[in-house]
Protein backbone atom coordinates (compact mmCIF):
# COMPACT_ATOMS: atom_id res chain seq x y z
CA UNK A 1 0.00 0.00 0.00
CA UNK A 2 1.30 3.44 -0.93
CA UNK A 3 2.40 5.71 1.90
CA UNK A 4 0.28 8.79 2.60
CA UNK A 5 0.96 12.22 4.10
CA UNK A 6 -1.69 14.39 5.77
CA UNK A 7 -1.48 18.11 5.01
CA UNK A 8 -3.75 20.82 6.47
CA UNK A 9 -3.96 23.45 3.74
CA UNK A 10 -4.03 27.17 4.39
CA UNK A 11 -5.01 29.22 1.32
CA UNK A 12 -2.45 31.99 1.90
CA UNK A 13 1.08 32.73 0.63
CA UNK A 14 2.57 31.07 3.73
CA UNK A 15 0.27 28.10 3.20
CA UNK A 16 1.47 27.85 -0.39
CA UNK A 17 5.09 27.61 0.79
CA UNK A 18 4.21 24.85 3.26
CA UNK A 19 2.35 22.84 0.61
CA UNK A 20 5.25 23.24 -1.81
CA UNK A 21 7.44 21.64 0.86
CA UNK A 22 4.93 18.80 1.39
CA UNK A 23 4.63 18.14 -2.33
CA UNK A 24 8.42 18.10 -2.69
CA UNK A 25 8.67 15.60 0.17
CA UNK A 26 5.97 13.39 -1.35
CA UNK A 27 7.59 13.43 -4.78
CA UNK A 28 10.93 12.24 -3.42
CA UNK A 29 9.53 9.33 -1.45
CA UNK A 30 6.59 8.27 -3.63
CA UNK A 31 3.98 9.38 -1.09
CA UNK A 32 0.36 10.25 -1.80
CA UNK A 33 -0.49 13.75 -0.50
CA UNK A 34 -3.80 13.78 1.37
CA UNK A 35 -5.07 17.36 1.66
CA UNK A 36 -7.56 18.60 4.23
CA UNK A 37 -9.09 21.99 3.42
CA UNK A 38 -10.70 23.08 6.72
CA UNK A 39 -14.30 24.24 6.86
CA UNK A 40 -14.10 24.85 10.60
CA UNK A 41 -11.45 26.40 12.84
CA UNK A 42 -11.07 23.29 15.00
CA UNK A 43 -10.58 19.58 14.54
CA UNK A 44 -9.77 16.57 16.71
CA UNK A 45 -7.22 13.80 16.28
CA UNK A 46 -7.86 10.64 18.32
CA UNK A 47 -4.53 8.99 19.03
CA UNK A 48 -4.07 5.80 21.00
CA UNK A 49 -3.29 7.54 24.29
CA UNK A 50 -4.30 11.13 23.67
CA UNK A 51 -6.92 13.29 21.99
CA UNK A 52 -5.48 16.44 20.43
CA UNK A 53 -7.73 19.37 19.58
CA UNK A 54 -6.15 21.69 17.03
CA UNK A 55 -7.43 25.26 16.98
CA UNK A 56 -6.72 26.98 13.68
CA UNK A 57 -6.72 30.70 13.08
CA UNK A 58 -9.21 32.17 10.63
CA UNK A 59 -6.64 32.34 7.81
CA UNK A 60 -7.11 28.59 7.29
CA UNK A 61 -10.67 29.27 6.12
CA UNK A 62 -9.75 32.04 3.68
CA UNK A 63 -11.22 32.05 0.18
CA UNK A 64 -12.53 28.44 0.09
CA UNK A 65 -13.69 28.87 -3.53
CA UNK A 66 -10.09 28.86 -4.79
CA UNK A 67 -8.48 26.52 -2.26
CA UNK A 68 -8.86 23.24 -4.17
CA UNK A 69 -7.68 24.87 -7.41
CA UNK A 70 -4.61 26.29 -5.68
CA UNK A 71 -3.77 22.91 -4.14
CA UNK A 72 -3.94 21.18 -7.52
CA UNK A 73 -1.77 23.84 -9.16
CA UNK A 74 0.89 23.64 -6.45
CA UNK A 75 1.04 19.84 -6.54
CA UNK A 76 1.34 19.88 -10.34
CA UNK A 77 4.10 22.49 -10.17
CA UNK A 78 6.27 20.22 -8.02
CA UNK A 79 5.44 17.12 -10.03
CA UNK A 80 4.05 15.12 -7.14
CA UNK A 81 1.23 12.63 -7.47
CA UNK A 82 -2.29 14.04 -7.85
CA UNK A 83 -3.60 14.69 -4.33
CA UNK A 84 -6.49 13.06 -2.55
CA UNK A 85 -8.75 15.49 -0.70
CA UNK A 86 -9.87 14.46 2.77
CA UNK A 87 -13.54 14.87 3.63
CA UNK A 88 -14.13 14.14 7.34
CA UNK A 89 -16.72 11.41 7.94
CA UNK A 90 -17.00 11.65 11.71
CA UNK A 91 -17.75 14.63 13.96
CA UNK A 92 -17.50 14.90 17.74
CA UNK A 93 -19.73 17.98 17.43
CA UNK A 94 -21.44 19.62 14.48
CA UNK A 95 -18.47 21.96 13.88
CA UNK A 96 -15.74 19.71 15.29
CA UNK A 97 -14.60 17.11 12.73
CA UNK A 98 -12.46 14.11 13.66
CA UNK A 99 -9.48 13.59 11.37
CA UNK A 100 -8.10 10.07 10.94
CA UNK A 101 -4.62 9.35 12.27
CA UNK A 102 -3.67 6.31 10.17
CA UNK A 103 -1.18 8.17 8.00
CA UNK A 104 2.52 7.54 7.40
CA UNK A 105 3.51 11.21 7.72
CA UNK A 106 1.95 14.58 8.57
CA UNK A 107 3.07 18.07 7.66
CA UNK A 108 2.67 20.84 10.26
CA UNK A 109 4.01 24.38 10.26
CA UNK A 110 6.07 25.03 13.39
CA UNK A 111 3.03 26.56 15.03
CA UNK A 112 -0.16 25.39 13.39
CA UNK A 113 -2.30 27.78 15.42
CA UNK A 114 -0.40 31.06 15.10
CA UNK A 115 -0.82 33.74 12.46
CA UNK A 116 1.96 33.85 9.88
CA UNK A 117 3.25 37.14 11.21
CA UNK A 118 3.81 35.58 14.63
CA UNK A 119 5.67 32.46 13.52
CA UNK A 120 9.25 32.44 14.73
CA UNK A 121 11.93 30.09 13.49
CA UNK A 122 12.54 28.77 16.98
CA UNK A 123 8.97 28.18 18.11
CA UNK A 124 7.10 24.91 17.80
CA UNK A 125 3.55 25.23 19.07
CA UNK A 126 2.20 23.03 21.88
CA UNK A 127 -0.39 21.32 19.64
CA UNK A 128 2.33 20.29 17.20
CA UNK A 129 4.39 18.97 20.10
CA UNK A 130 1.47 16.86 21.29
CA UNK A 131 0.96 15.45 17.79
CA UNK A 132 4.65 14.52 17.62
CA UNK A 133 4.46 12.93 21.07
CA UNK A 134 1.30 10.90 20.40
CA UNK A 135 1.43 9.97 16.71
CA UNK A 136 2.79 6.77 15.23
CA UNK A 137 3.89 8.79 12.19
CA UNK A 138 6.79 11.27 11.88
CA UNK A 139 5.91 14.96 11.50
CA UNK A 140 7.43 17.17 8.81
CA UNK A 141 8.13 20.70 10.06
CA UNK A 142 8.87 22.76 6.93
CA UNK A 143 11.00 25.85 6.78
CA UNK A 144 8.90 29.05 6.57
CA UNK A 145 9.76 29.48 2.88
CA UNK A 146 9.99 26.57 0.46
CA UNK A 147 13.54 25.52 -0.31
CA UNK A 148 14.50 22.29 -2.11
CA UNK A 149 16.82 19.98 -0.18
CA UNK A 150 19.22 17.50 -1.74
CA UNK A 151 20.40 15.29 1.12
CA UNK A 152 19.32 13.86 4.48
CA UNK A 153 20.97 14.73 7.79
CA UNK A 154 20.22 12.51 10.79
CA UNK A 155 21.01 13.80 14.27
CA UNK A 156 22.13 10.76 16.26
CA UNK A 157 22.87 10.94 19.98
CA UNK A 158 22.38 7.32 20.93
CA UNK A 159 18.92 7.51 22.54
CA UNK A 160 16.01 5.27 21.60
CA UNK A 161 14.38 8.07 19.63
CA UNK A 162 17.66 8.93 17.92
CA UNK A 163 17.88 5.30 16.83
CA UNK A 164 14.35 5.54 15.43
CA UNK A 165 15.39 8.67 13.53
CA UNK A 166 18.44 6.87 12.13
CA UNK A 167 16.26 3.96 11.07
CA UNK A 168 13.90 6.35 9.28
CA UNK A 169 16.76 8.25 7.64
CA UNK A 170 18.19 5.02 6.24
CA UNK A 171 14.76 4.02 4.95
CA UNK A 172 14.24 7.36 3.19
CA UNK A 173 17.72 7.27 1.70
CA UNK A 174 17.02 3.81 0.30
CA UNK A 175 13.66 4.91 -1.12
CA UNK A 176 14.92 8.10 -2.74
CA UNK A 177 18.59 7.60 -3.45
CA UNK A 178 19.37 10.81 -1.56
CA UNK A 179 22.75 10.89 0.20
CA UNK A 180 22.57 10.43 3.97
CA UNK A 181 24.87 12.06 6.53
CA UNK A 182 24.83 11.39 10.28
CA UNK A 183 25.85 13.95 12.90
CA UNK A 184 26.76 13.13 16.51
CA UNK A 185 27.85 15.47 19.27
CA UNK A 186 30.09 13.40 21.52
CA UNK A 187 29.13 13.84 25.15
CA UNK A 188 29.82 11.18 27.77
CA UNK A 189 29.95 8.44 25.16
CA UNK A 190 32.77 7.59 22.78
CA UNK A 191 32.55 6.50 19.14
CA UNK A 192 32.69 2.83 20.07
CA UNK A 193 29.68 3.32 22.36
CA UNK A 194 27.62 4.75 19.49
CA UNK A 195 28.80 1.95 17.22
CA UNK A 196 27.64 -0.60 19.78
CA UNK A 197 24.18 1.02 19.98
CA UNK A 198 23.90 0.90 16.20
CA UNK A 199 25.09 -2.72 16.15
CA UNK A 200 22.56 -3.76 18.80
CA UNK A 201 19.79 -2.06 16.82
CA UNK A 202 20.73 -4.16 13.79
CA UNK A 203 21.60 -1.07 11.74
CA UNK A 204 25.33 -1.56 11.21
CA UNK A 205 25.04 -3.07 7.70
CA UNK A 206 22.68 -0.28 6.62
CA UNK A 207 25.05 2.36 8.06
CA UNK A 208 27.85 0.96 5.92
CA UNK A 209 25.64 0.85 2.83
CA UNK A 210 23.69 4.10 2.97
CA UNK A 211 25.58 6.62 5.13
CA UNK A 212 27.84 8.89 3.11
CA UNK A 213 29.47 10.54 6.10
CA UNK A 214 29.27 10.10 9.87
CA UNK A 215 30.52 13.26 11.52
CA UNK A 216 31.24 12.91 15.24
CA UNK A 217 32.05 16.20 16.96
CA UNK A 218 34.55 15.31 19.66
CA UNK A 219 34.88 18.88 20.85
CA UNK A 220 33.36 22.28 20.33
CA UNK A 221 30.05 23.77 21.29
CA UNK A 222 27.04 21.91 19.87
CA UNK A 223 25.38 25.15 18.75
CA UNK A 224 28.52 26.10 16.84
CA UNK A 225 28.89 22.63 15.33
CA UNK A 226 25.37 22.81 13.90
CA UNK A 227 26.82 25.09 11.21
CA UNK A 228 28.19 21.89 9.63
CA UNK A 229 24.70 20.65 8.75
CA UNK A 230 24.24 21.32 5.01
CA UNK A 231 21.91 24.22 4.33
CA UNK A 232 20.10 22.13 1.71
CA UNK A 233 19.51 19.03 3.85
CA UNK A 234 16.32 17.66 5.37
CA UNK A 235 17.09 17.13 9.06
CA UNK A 236 15.76 13.90 10.59
CA UNK A 237 15.71 13.99 14.38
CA UNK A 238 14.15 12.19 17.31
CA UNK A 239 12.11 13.98 19.96
CA UNK A 240 10.91 12.70 23.28
CA UNK A 241 8.43 14.04 25.81
CA UNK A 242 8.89 14.20 29.58
CA UNK A 243 5.27 14.94 30.40
CA UNK A 244 2.68 17.65 30.19
CA UNK A 245 2.93 20.74 32.33
CA UNK A 246 2.43 23.65 29.98
CA UNK A 247 3.68 21.80 26.92
CA UNK A 248 5.81 18.81 26.01
CA UNK A 249 9.56 19.09 26.35
CA UNK A 250 11.53 17.77 23.42
CA UNK A 251 14.90 17.34 25.10
CA UNK A 252 17.99 19.53 24.92
CA UNK A 253 19.22 18.38 21.51
CA UNK A 254 15.85 18.74 19.84
CA UNK A 255 15.23 22.16 21.35
CA UNK A 256 18.67 23.40 20.27
CA UNK A 257 18.39 22.14 16.70
CA UNK A 258 14.91 23.51 16.08
CA UNK A 259 15.93 26.86 17.55
CA UNK A 260 19.12 27.33 15.52
CA UNK A 261 18.63 25.47 12.24
CA UNK A 262 16.28 26.91 9.59
CA UNK A 263 16.26 23.57 7.74
CA UNK A 264 13.06 21.63 7.24
CA UNK A 265 12.87 18.89 9.87
CA UNK A 266 11.31 15.45 10.03
CA UNK A 267 10.62 14.75 13.70
CA UNK A 268 10.32 11.20 15.04
CA UNK A 269 8.29 10.82 18.23
CA UNK A 270 8.38 8.07 20.85
CA UNK A 271 5.50 6.10 19.28
CA UNK A 272 7.06 5.76 15.83
CA UNK A 273 7.51 2.08 14.97
CA UNK A 274 8.91 2.23 11.46
CA UNK A 275 11.24 -0.37 10.00
CA UNK A 276 14.25 -0.07 7.72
Amino acid sequence: MQMQMLHIFRNTPFGRETLLESAYFCRHFDILPVIYIPEYVKFLMYFENDVVQVDLDSSYLRDPETARKHVTEIIEEIGSEEPRFLEPKHFTASTLPDLPVNFDFMCCPRSITDLSSKIGLGYIGPRVRRIVHSARFPVLIPSPVYKPWHSLAVMFGGSANATRALRLGIRLSRLSGLPLDVFTQEAKRKREDYEQIIEEAGLAPEMDKYVRKWRIFEKGDFKTNLYEIPHDALVVIGAYGHGLVKELLFGNTMETVQLICPNSMLIVGPNYRGTV
